[in-house]
C-alpha cells in the first residue's frame, strides 16, 4: 500500500465534494471543482488505493425494523486486548470496534433486530469469548447526527452545484426489502459502482436497479457515507465523551451538540449517562478549550467521561490499520451463532424447567 503523508487542497475539496454528492458523475464533481472530470477521477482512485478514502453505503432500515443501536465497553484480561479486538472486529453486526484510553479496553458500536438479539450477542458472544472480563452496554435512544452526515466542508467547495436533488426525499425513513439486499451490498463495497455494473453483480437489469436505487433513496433507507483516513483529515484526535443532561433538555441538547462543528456522533443512551458524542479535533490544546466551550454554552450539560480513539479498528463497518486507512469492508448484517442458539434453547429449557435438555445441549 502507498504511504501518502497528507492531502492538497484538492484532495480535500474532491473528498468534500463525494460527501455532499457521492454518485454525482465526474464531470459534474470536476466542474464544482473547477478541474477535468478525467482529473477528479484519477485522483479519486489514486487516494482510494491508498486506503486515505473510500466509499461505502449502509441500510438505515431493513424489512421494515428500525435497528436497534448499542453501545458496549468491554474489559479484557492482561494481555489479551489484541486477540479479542481482532476477533470481534468480523463481527458482521458491529458498526464501530474501537480501541480506547480511560474506563473501558474496548468500545463498539453494534446494530440489533430486537432487544433479544442484544441479549443473546451479549450473552452468548461476549460472555463467553476467551478474554473479555466484563461488559457495559446502553441501548441508543435518539441518533442526533453521526458519521455519514459529517463533513470537511472546505471553504472553497462549491456545494451548491452539487447540491440539486432531482426528486423529493421522504421525510421519514423506508426499509429495503430482501430483494434489495444483493444491491445494498454490493453499494457498501463501493457506492459510485454504475447502474452497469450494480446489475451485472446483482443479475438483475438495469432499469430495475436504476428503480430501487431511486426508491431506497428517495424513502431515506439507505446512507451514502464518504470518509477519509482521520490521521491525514486535518482533525487527527478522536475523542468520545459521556455526559448527563435533564430528561426534558436533552432533545435540545442533543442537537445543539450535534449542529457544532467538531461532532462526528451524538446519541441519546439509556442510563444515567444519558448522552454520547464523538468529536474530531486537530490538536491535543483543542480537548479542554472544545471542551470549556461546550459547558459554557450548556450549563445543564455535566460531562462524565472521555476517552480518545487509539486505533478505530472498524469505523462504519470498514476495516482500518492503525493510521486509520482502509483495509476492507464487512457489509453490516445479522448476528448468528449457532452453538448460541444452542445455548438460548437449553436456557428456555431450563427456565421451563427440563433440565435434561440443558444436558444434551451442552454433551454437544
Amino acid at each position: 500500500m502507498q504511504n501518502f503523508a497528507t492531502l492538497d487542497e484538492l484532495d480535500y475539496q474532491l473528498v468534500a465534494a463525494l460527501q455532499v454528492a457521492p454518485r454525482a458523475q465526474w464531470q459534474q464533481i470536476g466542474r464544482a471543482l473547477g478541474i477535468d472530470g478525467s482529473t477528479a477521477a484519477r485522483r479519486w482512485t489514486r487516494l482510494q488505493n491508498a486506503g486515505l478514502a473510500w466509499l461505502t453505503c449502509y441500510p438505515v432500515s431493513i424489512d421494515g425494523v428500525s435497528p436497534l443501536l448499542a453501545i458496549i465497553e468491554i474489559d479484557c484480561a492482561p494481555g489479551r486486548l489484541h486477540e479479542v479486538a481482532a476477533e470481534l472486529a468480523l463481527d458482521v453486526n458491529l458498526v464501530t470496534v474501537e480501541l480506547t484510553t480511560g474506563a473501558r479496553d474496548l468500545m463498539i458500536t453494534a446494530v440489533f433486530f430486537d432487544h433479544a438479539s442484544l441479549a443473546r450477542y451479549i450473552t452468548f458472544r461476549l460472555g463467553t469469548l476467551d478474554g473479555v472480563v466484563t461488559t457495559r452496554s446502553q441501548v441508543v435512544t435518539t441518533s442526533f447526527t453521526e458519521g455519514s452526515r459529517w463533513r470537511l466542508d472546505r471553504a472553497r467547495m462549491a456545494h451548491t452545484s452539487l447540491v440539486a436533488p432531482a426528486r423529493r426525499r421522504s421525510p421519514g425513513y423506508g426499509s429495503i426489502h430482501a430483494d434489495d439486499i444483493p444491491l445494498v451490498t454490493e453499494l457498501s463495497r463501493d457506492c459510485r459502482q454504475s447502474v452497469t455494473a450494480l446489475a451485472e453483480r446483482t443479475e438483475m437489469s438495469p432499469t430495475t436497479v436504476r428503480r430501487r436505487l431511486a426508491r431506497l433513496e428517495q424513502d431515506n433507507a439507505i446512507a451514502y457515507r464518504c470518509e477519509v483516513a482521520r490521521s491525514i483529515s486535518g482533525w487527527p484526535l478522536s475523542v468520545t465523551f459521556w455526559a448527563a443532561a435533564p430528561l426534558a433538555r436533552v432533545p435540545e441538547i442533543g442537537n445543539a451538540i450535534a449542529a457544532m462543528r467538531e461532532t462526528r456522533m451524538c446519541y441519546s443512551l439509556t442510563g444515567p449517562r444519558n448522552l454520547i458524542f464523538n468529536v474530531w479535533l486537530r490538536t491535543m490544546a483543542d480537548m479542554p478549550a472544545f471542551e470549556a466551550r461546550l459547558t459554557e454554552a450548556m450549563p445543564e450539560l455535566t460531562i462524565a467521561d472521555r476517552s480518545m480513539a487509539l486505533w478505530p479498528l472498524k469505523i462504519g463497518a470498514t476495516l482500518l490499520d492503525p493510521h486509520g486507512r482502509h483495509l476492507r469492508h464487512i457489509p453490516i448484517g445479522r448476528w448468528e451463532d449457532g452453538a448460541a442458539s444452542s445455548a438460548e434453547d437449553a436456557l428456555v429449557d431450563l427456565l421451563r424447567g427440563r433440565p435434561d435438555s440443558v444436558t444434551a445441549a451442552i454433551a454437544q
